[in-house]
């Protein structure tokens, strides 16, 4: 009947309402520190052109709005359409099927990434079809072997020294045009689109399992969906001797505050009809599968269907709001303080970027949440946060060192990964899997589009190579949360096994009779 689907709209809507403002104050908690550091910088020690200053803060207002949205619909959307899509598939005990819904579902989120699309278009002398091509097939292998490890109950920390070991051995022969970018691809190929989706897949994978380690093993896709991209980009080099010219980050010339809103004009088609070519894939797919298997509720549907319509607006606004005010933002920002002869600030203030900006990433949420609800509490998320920030900001502060020095990020990935790997057999399974998880969460599209033109800003200025020296920075944000969530993990096992001693001894049977 039309008045009771028009109740259920309005029904749907008016939770929609009070969760969006929930949503919308946390995106202004995170995203209000950055604009507020971007101006006590541009008004002291690096100012900045009026115009541009201007569109930073339109696109900031944008980059709020649009992340709120975005989180919404992941949560009603996203993650729902992922869990569902993996319950199904594994219950028909049919390993190809498993396979090959694994593989497409990878590779069309993967193509669906507005990360990735960020970063293709960063990178000079690949075509962005070929970039994208290669690392969705990578991503899609990997997230096929990632199921397989919990069906088969694999432990992570093996595979991933497994891999990790055939990606720095093959990587030593790469090109250094392509070393960099090969590493920041697996960090941007984890962001806000694949994330709910691969996490969530990981969720309903599991939920076929009955055993107590069911629940832990849900973890770890996206750490072993990191993998495929940094060897589909290694392989890509093979092809592409070198990695072209890079063409810096254009600043805006605005005359008045119409050429401003003309600036946004132009640009909302273009993402507006992006988005959805990304989004489409995905609508499609989830069509296709409730037909063949899911057959769900017309509620249910209703509520994805306006999940997935609140995604696509969010993720215009927010990529919008990223690529027009924040990019040039930050790129001349970056140039007025590495002009400094007190250059080296670049370090303190990129980390203290770095600490803020994870907080604005869509992701976070996602994962915060996720921890949160399958750990029971055990690892809030306001613990999972704080980890966050701190991996991101000592991230920063090296990738600034790098900048600075030119040092190869061959020299800080090796040891850091084996660090992380190490201390996997000495923390508790489910910390080293929500670690390598973070690491691909925490480099998302704010640092694809604030803190890498940051780094190429200042590199460009300092005379230095932007191909080897300034990419990367996406691939030191994703390699520190492994090592910070670690040792959160080995500060909790420290506790519980102190408090497990302090605890007062269970009387013997026999003393509870003499009493």
């Amino acid at each position: 009947m039309p008045w009771k689907r028009r109740e259920q709209w309005q029904e749907q809507l008016g939770r929609s309402k009070t969760i969006l403002w929930e949503k919308l104050r946390e995106s202004m908690a995170s995203v209000l520190p950055i604009a507020v550091i971007v101006l006590i910088l541009s008004f002291t020690a690096a100012p900045i052109p009026t115009e541009t200053l201007l569109a930073f803060l339109v696109g900031a207002a944008m980059v709020i709005l649009g992340i709120a949205l975005f989180s919404l619909g992941a949560d009603s959307a996203m993650t729902p359409i992922g869990e569902r899509v993996g319950a199904a598939m594994t219950r028909s005990r049919k390993l190809w099927v498993v396979a090959a819904v694994g593989f497409l579902m990878g590779f069309i989120v993967t193509v669906s990434e507005p990360d990735l699309q960020v970063l293709a278009e960063q990178v000079p002398g690949v075509p962005n079809a070929v970039l994208i091509g290669a690392v969705a097939v990578g991503v899609g292998i990997f997230l096929v072997v990632a199921m397989l490890r919990i069906l088969f109950r694999i432990p992570l920390n093996r595979m991933l020294v497994f891999f990790y070991i055939i990606v720095f051995a093959v990587a030593a022969f790469v090109p250094a045009d392509f070393l960099a970018i090969a590493f920041d691809s697996g960090g941007v190929t984890t962001g806000p689109m694949t994330v709910p989706f691969i996490m969530a897949l990981g969720v309903g994978v599991a939920s076929i399992r009955s055993d107590k380690n069911a629940a832990e093993d849900s973890f770890g896709l996206v750490a072993l969906c990191s993998i495929g991209p940094i060897l589909a980009v290694i392989v890509l080099a093979l092809i592409y001797p070198g990695a072209g010219v890079y063409t810096p980050v254009e600043i805006p010339d605005l005359a008045d505050s119409r050429a401003l809103w003309l600036l946004f004009q132009e640009a909302l088609p273009e993402y507006v009809s992006e988005v959805a070519v990304c989004l489409a894939p995905i609508a499609v797919f989830f069509a296709v599968f409730q037909v063949i298997s899911l057959r769900l509720s017309r509620k249910k549907i209703l509520k994805i269907v306006v999940g997935i319509l609140y995604t696509y607006v969010g993720l215009v606004l927010f990529l919008s709001g990223a690529n027009v005010g924040f990019m040039p933002a930050a790129s001349y920002l970056s140039r007025q303080i590495a002009a400094l002869d007190q250059n080296w600030i670049l370090i303190p203030i990129g980390m203290l970027m770095g600490w803020f900006i994870v907080q604005a990433e869509p992701a976070v949420y996602v994962l915060n949440k996720q921890v949160e609800e399958i750990t029971s509490g055990a690892i809030p998320g306001r613990a999972m946060s704080t980890s966050l920030s701190i991996g991101v900001a000592v991230s920063i502060g090296l990738a600034m060192f790098r900048v600075m020095t030119g040092i190869s990020i061959f020299y800080l990935v090796v040891p850091g990964y084996l660090a992380a790997i190490v201390m996997s057999f000495f923390v508790p399974k489910i910390f080293t899997a929500i670690a390598f998880d973070s690491g691909g969460v925490a480099s998302g599209p704010m640092t694809a589009t604030f803190l890498l033109p940051f780094a190429q800003g200042a590199c460009e200025a300092l005379g230095g190579n932007v191909i080897t020296d300034a990419f990367g920075v996406v691939a030191m944000v994703a390699m520190t949360p492994l090592l910070t969530i670690q040792l959160l993990g080995l500060l909790y096992k420290y506790k519980m096994k102190r408090s497990a001693q302090e605890a007062p001894p269970i009387p013997a049977e026999e003393e509870i009779i003499e009493l």
